[in-house]
């Protein structure tokens, strides 16, 4: 392996490198990953923990006109902005926020292989049974909730490493 090298493969193999993007709203896009861990899937992403607290996307907020504006640049290693793309993120930061963000049928997933009923999830997550059974009907899951559900398998993960210690 060369310097070029460990440019184009991280730490986990292939940098992520996207084939398509568009607009779904103000705030998020849907991109099929061509390349990197994610390559094969189509995703719609929530940029909003970006756009809200990076000065760079300020022109972003709520401006749907420019929002919509979104296209590729740099063969899919990013995304870009404006006509002259004078605002981009690069695809490995597309691609942090699509591993905290969680679909309905992950949700789902969590809660079987956790052995979790709604009310069970309801309590450990903070919220209502009803709360529960609409995150598993519209896949809507609020990147917080996606957070602690990561959580809560690592720390029980944790705990069981350390009772079979």
């Amino acid at each position: 392996m060369n310097e070029t090298d460990d440019f184009v493969f991280g730490p986990d193999g292939p940098m992520p490198r996207l084939g398509a993007v568009r607009a779904i709203d103000s705030s998020s896009v849907r991109v099929d990953w061509i390349e990197g861990a994610r390559a094969g899937r189509t995703e719609a992403i929530n940029l909003l923990p970006l756009i809200d607290n990076f000065k760079l996307y300020e022109p972003l907020r709520r401006n749907e006109a420019m929002f919509s504006t979104v296209h590729l640049i740099e063969e899919g290693n990013a995304i870009a902005w404006g006509h002259d793309g004078e605002i981009d993120m690069a695809a490995t930061s597309i691609e942090r926020l699509a591993e905290e963000a969680m679909s309905a049928e992950d949700f789902s997933a969590f809660l079987a292989r956790n052995k979790l009923t709604h009310q069970g999830a309801a309590s450990a997550l903070g919220r209502s049974r009803r709360q529960i059974e609409y995150y598993l009907s519209k896949g809507v899951i609020p990147r917080i909730i996606a957070l602690a559900c990561f959580g809560y398998e690592a720390r029980k993960k944790q705990q069981s490493t350390r009772g079979g210690e």
